[in-house]
């Protein structure tokens, strides 16, 4: 993972001080729960379960984790790990953001890093959502300019404002380059289906789509059962979900910034309540494109030229992809 200014830097200090200073707040290790509603390998759990995995080898931390962990039964869990020592909790909120909130108030002494929809909580209550619209607009210039049919499809769970936004941001960026680009909208009711998934890829493509966005698993292996190509989300599809010859690149989320910014504020007795939101954006490392694998010689050289243009546009700050939590239609 590439660490981008501040971020980088934050890390590079950390273990300057921890190495010249082995008894200095930094260099000591603290202990971080992590608690998941899903299987740590569904891959959006997998994320945080992969930065606190790292923080643990970087030696900053000791890391203890539940997975499966129901919503009915999340706040006996965080109480539970909130009265054994734990300094930092990273996990989950959503459905439960304000029985959370409240368990994060009783415990004013332990810091709360949280996936919610909502904001930023009391003293201790961080919050955190996947913002990878960045590289989704990316993929959608190159999806718009690999379509044959201008009909792309969206495969995606719920129509909530984390999923919403990515599409949107697709959406456009295909516009960009292709106007006459057209899309098929559709969201399967579930996080992990891939059956139904794979049914909705199919009654798709019966209606011209040569081009699949996979936010959700199961519909990259229809597509290639079709031959054609699709779009990755989260996890390197291409590389972890066998998309080998279907996966052109995936937009990925990284959260190892985000956790070790957090990590050192705990260790440095600042940890505050804010929104992570800039943490898991392009400019400081929580997302970015894949590499296109074999795929790297079938995209127009015209196409990655322009993409790797607004890549360092979006870096720099001279290009803003909007964020729109509207849930997409279909426009054929």
């Amino acid at each position: 993972m590439k660490l981008f200014g501040f971020a980088k830097s934050v890390v590079l200090v950390a273990l300057l001080v921890a190495a010249l200073f082995p008894g200095s707040a930094l260099a000591e290790k603290i202990k971080v729960a992590g608690i998941y509603t899903q299987p740590i390998q569904q891959k959006w759990d997998a994320v945080l379960h992969k930065g606190l995995v790292k923080a643990q080898k970087d030696g900053l931390i000791e890391y203890v984790y539940s997975e499966k962990v129901a919503n009915t039964d999340y706040v006996r869990v965080l109480r539970e790990y909130a009265e054994s020592g734990v300094k930092l909790v990273v996990g989950e909120a959503f459905g439960i953001s304000r029985e959370a909130r409240k368990v994060a108030k009783d415990y004013p002494e332990v810091a709360f890093l949280m996936g919610d929809s909502f904001g930023p909580a009391g003293d201790n209550f961080s919050v955190f959502d996947n913002y990878i619209h960045e590289p989704c607009y990316l993929m959608g210039m190159i999806a718009g300019s690999m379509t044959k049919t201008n009909k792309i499809g969206m495969i995606g769970g719920y129509p909530i404002g984390e999923v919403n936004r990515l599409f949107h941001a697709f959406m456009e960026g295909a516009k960009a380059v292709n106007p006459k680009a057209e899309f098929k909208v559709s969201f399967i009711g579930s996080w992990y289906d891939p059956p139904k998934a794979k049914e909705f890829a199919y009654a798709q493509m019966e209606a011209g789509v040569d081009v699949l966005y996979a936010e959700r698993a199961g519909v990259v292996d229809a597509a290639r059962s079709k031959g054609i190509i699709a779009f990755g989300n989260v996890n390197d599809m291409n590389k972890e979900e066998n998309g080998k010859d279907v996966v052109v690149t995936s937009a990925l989320w990284h959260m190892e910034a985000a956790i070790a910014h957090a990590i050192n504020l705990v260790k440095q007795g600042e940890f505050k309540s804010a929104d992570y939101k800039e943490w898991t954006m392009m400019a400081k490392g929580g997302a970015s494109l894949s590499p296109y694998y074999e795929f790297e010689d079938r995209i127009p050289a015209d196409t990655k030229a322009r993409v790797e243009e607004t890549k360092k546009r979006i870096l720099s700050g001279d290009f803003v992809v909007k964020i729109n939590d509207e849930e997409p239609k279909s426009t054929f």
